[in-house]
């Protein structure tokens, strides 16, 4: 950065949190934000998106309620450095609603800790956010750090990898700006690469990703994570997680039935610091890669003996 550069630095990162029309979620991410060592040197700006019909709008409102009740709790204890609430007056889907807010904060700061509105943290995941950021910000490979890690090693502390994860993460505003794109269509988004390049991004096939590319909008994750593998960028991932999804078994995208199956990832974050270190000339681990490639089996579903029956009878209905 240049003297006369308008761009903050803060002594902690901000967070943009992206919030819909689920109050309950957004109270614990918030609970569990305020609740880290780094919360009263941390800006917040919350995303709220807007409604689709009268009874999204009701519950839409309702999670608005509450951010403004925190927001006038917040400037008088100062558990946070500033809460901004920014509310979009339409629905403008979660894609547009992440990448137009991500450029927002990327207009005032240089670095960014994104969290959806299901995503709750480790007392000391902001300290983690922001060691790596200081730590790798002139390692320009380093374009992602991951909060969520879909191994659990007690032995690596962290680790790099093409793979990026979108539950808790951050980047840097010259990463993002210079690498992410938001595609339109599948062909856009594979061009420049081979047969090859989507085997290995997609670990063999046992990583299904690409097949994201088949959704409209383009969901904005398989985009960065398609810009990171191009620019043969890496993610810095801790070894054990320090958020965990609360939104897994009642989610849009996945459902978790406890009867037919369990989701191997649903872990508790550590509640302790992760030390970090800066490594000269960082790459990837075939350990970790290895790890990874078994543990994204079947997304990271593990069946019950009826799971495994219903799933079985399922497919050949399908297929048949």
């Amino acid at each position: 950065m240049t003297d006369n550069d308008d761009i903050k630095q803060a002594s902690s990162a901000p967070v943009a949190m992206f919030v819909y029309n689920r109050a309950d979620n957004t109270q614990q991410i918030i609970e569990h934000l305020i609740a880290n060592t780094l919360a009263s040197q941390t800006n917040l700006y919350v995303f709220s998106d807007g409604g689709k019909d009268e009874a999204s709008w009701a519950a839409v409102n309702e999670v608005r309620q509450y951010l403004h009740k925190v927001k006038e709790e917040v400037e008088q204890t100062h558990a946070l450095r500033s809460m901004t609430i920014v509310e979009r007056k339409e629905n403008i889907y979660l894609e547009k609603n992440i990448t137009s807010g991500i450029m927002e904060v990327f207009a005032h700061h240089d670095r960014i800790i994104v969290l959806e509105d299901d995503i709750v943290t480790s007392p000391y995941f902001l300290q983690y956010m922001n060691d790596a950021f200081n730590l790798y910000r002139d390692e320009p490979r380093v374009m992602h750090v991951a909060g969520f890690t879909n191994l659990c090693i007690d032995d690596i502390p962290f680790y790099f990898t093409p793979h990026m994860s979108g539950w808790g993460w951050g980047t840097w505003r010259d990463r993002w700006l210079g690498h992410f794109r938001h595609y339109k269509t599948r062909q856009q988004a594979l061009e420049g690469m081979t047969q090859s390049d989507c085997d290995a991004m997609q670990y063999g096939g046992v990583f299904p990703c690409l097949r994201s590319l088949d959704k409209d909008p383009i969901p904005w994750d398989i985009c960065w994570e398609i810009a990171i593998y191009k620019a043969q960028g890496l993610c810095l991932t801790p070894g054990r997680t320090l958020v965990r999804n609360i939104g897994l078994k009642r989610g849009t995208h996945f459902r978790s039935f406890d009867i037919l199956q369990s989701y191997e990832f649903d872990r508790p974050p550590m509640q302790s610091p992760l030390p970090l270190t800066k490594i000269t000339s960082p790459q990837p681990s075939p350990r970790t890669e290895s790890l990874f490639a078994e543990a994204i089996r079947d997304w990271g579903i593990r069946y019950t003996p009826l799971g495994k029956v219903v799933r079985f009878v399922y497919k050949k209905l399908r297929f048949s």
